[in-house]
């Protein structure tokens, strides 16, 4: 009787087993994940968000220059979510550029599968534009490139010729 007494009161036995037990259980789980994530099958299991994506184009000879400071151009959105475009930058042959910045979610949008008429003013018809390089102006038979990042950051470009 003192014997079985003796082993039910020795706690530190049962310590022992039971910490045994928990370390098999976290190898087993560790090693399960181990092998998810080395086959993919945690990549499948996993939920991805599905999100629109960008797609605009400039609408071919849409380019209208009203003076040699601005031009307004019709921009196709062939994605499946809204673009708003935060930045553009026009540049001429030579790689002198005008840029043009607008407040964070207050440049235009354009909803998918619509087309917008956006202005791209530069020069003096330009309040906030940046330039880099010399001044310039639009001028008949040269061409220039016109550069627009979305809120997104991506990043389409097109060519007008005036």
């Amino acid at each position: 009787m003192k014997s079985i007494r003796k082993c039910l009161n020795n706690k530190k036995g049962i310590d022992t087993i039971l910490a045994a037990l928990l370390m098999v259980v976290i190898v087993v789980v560790a090693s399960v994940m181990v092998y998810a994530w080395s086959t993919g099958l945690l990549g499948t299991l996993l939920v991805h968000p599905t999100t629109g994506q960008e797609n605009l184009n400039y609408v071919t000879n849409s380019g209208a220059f009203s003076n040699g400071t601005n031009m307004t151009a019709y921009i196709n959105n062939l994605g499946t979510a809204n673009a708003t475009i935060q930045t553009y930058y026009v540049k001429d042959s030579n790689g002198n550029s005008y840029q043009y910045s607008y407040a964070t979610g207050a440049g235009p949008t354009i909803a998918p599968n619509k087309s917008v008429a956006i202005n791209f003013p530069i020069g003096s018809s330009c309040s906030g534009c940046t330039l880099s390089g010399s001044a310039y102006t639009f001028t008949s038979g040269y061409s220039y490139t016109i550069l627009m990042i979305t809120t997104r950051n991506n990043q389409f470009t097109f060519s007008v010729t005036r």
